[in-house]
């Protein structure tokens, strides 16, 4: 079976970088959307980025140009570099895949597996 696990998150002040990454192991198919959510006190889940395995990425507007996301294939593993951080991106960040075609929906729903989660703060 397939499963995530998501570590990196920490405790930052504004303006400082984490790197998260996600360990992948279970996935039988060469097909794949993996990415990350977020979801803060109050908030509904937010995709933050992903990327597929044709080779499509994509980024909230509220972190383009931020944050960094890639993958290490041979590995298993996915990583999101996080720069230039904000109290806004305060949240429980989520690893999560899609093995069933090769390119990304950014639906919560269209995502059937799931880390554990790792929490972010970011302080002013």
């Amino acid at each position: 079976q397939v499963q995530l696990v998501e570590s990196g998150g920490g405790s930052v002040q504004s303006g400082g970088s984490l790197r998260l990454s996600c360990a992948v192991s279970g996935a039988t198919s060469s097909m794949y959307c993996v990415g990350w959510f977020r979801q803060a006190p109050g908030k509904e889940h937010e995709l933050v980025s992903a990327v597929s395995s044709d080779g499509s990425t994509y980024y909230a507007d509220s972190v383009r140009g931020r944050f960094t996301i890639s993958r290490a294939n041979a590995k298993n593993t996915l990583y999101l570099q996080m720069n230039s951080l904000k109290p806004e991106d305060t949240a429980m960040y989520y690893c999560a895949a899609d093995f069933g075609g090769s390119y990304c929906r950014t639906s919560v729903y269209h995502f059937p597996h799931w880390g554990q989660g790792t929490q972010v703060t970011v302080s002013s």
